[in-house]
């Protein structure tokens, strides 16, 4: 090999591997941070229809019958982080800001004539903060596309000052309704994403009941209906769609 040449290929040697060693130990490392990320994080937002299912609701010693549930559409928004574990497993804790909205109506009949003079309505708005934890699992894993189940438990703060009951159609006056600040639930659902952009469809099921105690203005009520203590026990399932984005 002459003087020449093997200046030439020390030369070449010099120049160009800087970048061929960069490409090799810079792409295997994008796409590992990419496919195996331990955390990300993501925000959502969605509409929701609460379903309030009542146990108890009692009007002095009579039980009000013929009860109908009807179904609002509340919004919602929030943001996750998911800790990604092995073999498609995920945990999932969330936060978020909801305003849901539902009615129950009572119907005009017999059985309710001693204690209603003609057909009622309860209109509730609940604004609260809710903040699940869920365990989730991937059952579909092929990149870009995705499908996981997951369920938890949820715990809800109430914002007392965004939340408010109406009671039209009662012979009691001014009703008041109080709800307990904290309420439990169990969460159950099903995400399907593409790419980042995820679909999440879900259902709440309430584990216990919402009212704390029912009152209403007994001198502005006529008699004998300002004697009559009003016993109101209903739990709170709620169905809800969000679309999000997972970074």
């Amino acid at each position: 090999m002459t003087m020449n040449r093997r200046i030439s290929l020390f030369l070449i040697s010099c120049l160009f591997p800087v970048p061929f060693l960069a490409q090799k130990a810079t792409a295997p490392m994008l796409t590992l941070s990419k496919s195996q990320s331990k955390i990300n994080l993501g925000v959502k937002g969605g509409f929701n229809s609460s379903m309030f299912f009542t146990d108890e609701f009692r009007i002095g010693s009579e039980t009000v019958r013929g009860l109908q549930n009807n179904y609002k559409v509340g919004y919602f928004g929030a943001f996750f982080l998911r800790f990604n574990l092995k073999q498609h497993h995920f945990i999932q804790p969330e936060f978020s800001y909801n305003v849901s909205k539902g009615s129950v109506s009572v119907q005009n009949n017999i059985e309710n004539s001693s204690i209603l003079p003609g057909e009622a309505l309860i209109k509730n708005t609940i604004t609260s903060v809710n903040i699940p934890l869920l365990y989730g699992y991937k059952f579909v894993d092929a990149a870009p596309y995705g499908m996981s189940f997951f369920i938890g438990p949820q715990v809800a703060w109430t914002w007392k000052e965004q939340t408010s009951h109406e009671f039209t159609g009662f012979y009691q006056q001014d009703i008041l309704e109080q709800i307990h600040p904290f309420n439990y639930s169990t969460v159950i659902g099903l995400a399907v994403n593409v790419s980042n952009i995820f679909f999440d469809f879900r259902y709440e099921i309430g584990l216990h009941n919402l009212t704390k105690s029912v009152i209403y203005n007994q001198a502005q009520t006529e008699s004998p209906y300002n004697e009559m203590d009003i016993s109101l026990k209903y739990r709170r399932n709620v169905m809800s769609f969000s679309v999000g984005v997972m970074f």
